[in-house]
């Protein structure tokens, strides 16, 4: 049966997940380029908000009522909340009031997270280099890096990310986030993607006097995939925006042995920075984020196929047993045998003996 703050945490686990949240100074434009498929929240501090919105991609009037898309959920204080966003759902936001006054508007690029790429330094790999697309001005497609994130680990070897989002910069030195720049141009290229850069860290552990509250929830009721033997585990803290690092068995799991090829047991997901990990055998998962334990995980094999091998292993016994059995007693035939010939010799003498002791009495 479970305890209550077990029911009461596993009620609130599905509103945990994590969400960069995104603000903008009161009137204002702000223009930010994010990741497809990682939950953001826009902000706004307006009571009685309403949401105006338009998709780049469809080149549409302004629409009301983003809350009619399915991924977009109110939240708090008139801000909203789109989980998963899509590449198409680049466009403009626009927040007002009561008074239909605008309180702020976003532009977002949500720039395509399956057309990551990801680069580690100590494996020498290089990011994107710098392009120029000719739209008639030579203008230079290029990468805007964000500041590295916190080391994953203390006190002992980790690693670190960054990320880097697609931009144009103008002639004139502006720079605008790609989509945005070209609104709904048809107009592609391969340079035209995000980056994510890996790196090894090494950092001291700070002590604080301030408690973490750390949640430790053991998801262990879940079996491996019949059809590819294999399960997905979520960090439900975790993000790509965030620090997280796995380990399998008190080892931890790391970009390298991934993007070497050297770790081929376990395979950490590009598109969510980590935060899903793909596992092929049973142990003991641990998930941290921010060097906080989260959660760990104790995947058990499919039921079939333990009791298949269970089976297998029964069989294996058995067969194992009636062979060392049926050894054993050819052993102790052959002992008794042995025995019983050392017997005759001793008590039987040979006829030739007892020839020659008739002779001796004649």
């Amino acid at each position: 049966m479970m305890t209550t703050p077990w029911l009461l945490l596993s009620f609130a686990v599905p509103l945990l997940g994590f969400y960069v949240p995104i603000s903008c100074p009161h009137s204002k434009r702000c223009q930010r380029a994010l990741l497809s498929n990682n939950d953001v929240s826009l902000y706004c501090n307006a009571s009685g908000a309403q949401w105006y919105y338009y998709f780049l991609q469809d080149g549409t009037n302004w629409s009301i009522h983003p809350l009619s898309v399915s991924n977009i959920e109110a939240m708090s204080e008139g801000s909203i909340l789109i989980r998963s966003p899509l590449p198409s759902q680049s466009g403009l936001y626009s927040c007002r009031d009561q008074k239909d006054i605008q309180v702020v508007q976003y532009e977002i690029d949500f720039q395509d997270i399956s057309t990551l790429h990801i680069t580690h330094r100590d494996l020498g790999q290089k990011p994107l280099q710098n392009e120029t697309l000719s739209l008639g001005s030579k203008e230079i497609i290029f990468t805007r890096w964000e500041p590295w994130q916190d080391c994953n680990r203390c006190g002992e070897p980790g690693e670190h990310k960054r990320l880097g989002y697609c931009y144009i910069q103008e002639p004139l030195g502006n720079s605008v986030p790609c989509l945005l720049y070209l609104g709904n141009a048809r107009l592609w290229s391969s340079r035209m993607r995000p980056e994510m850069q890996i790196e090894a860290c090494h950092v001291q552990c700070e002590t604080s006097n301030t408690k973490n509250i750390t949640f430790d929830i053991a998801f262990d009721n879940f079996e491996l995939s019949e059809e590819s033997g294999s399960a997905w585990l979520t960090c439900f803290l975790g993000s790509i925006y965030r620090p997280i690092i796995w380990e399998a068995n008190s080892k931890s799991l790391t970009w390298q042995g991934q993007l070497s090829g050297q770790d081929l047991s376990t395979v950490l997901d590009p598109a969510t920075g980590g935060r899903r990990l793909q596992v092929f055998r049973p142990a003991i998962y641990k998930c941290f984020v921010h060097q906080e334990l989260v959660a760990r995980f104790n995947p058990r094999p499919h039921r079939e196929k333990a009791r298949q091998q269970r089976e297998t292993g029964e069989a294996w016994k058995g067969k194992t047993s009636y062979s060392l059995l049926k050894g054993l007693k050819l052993l102790l035939v052959g002992t008794m045998l042995s025995l019983l010939g050392m017997l005759l010799k001793l008590f039987c003498p040979s006829r030739s003996k007892r020839r020659k002791q008739v002779l001796l009495v004649k």
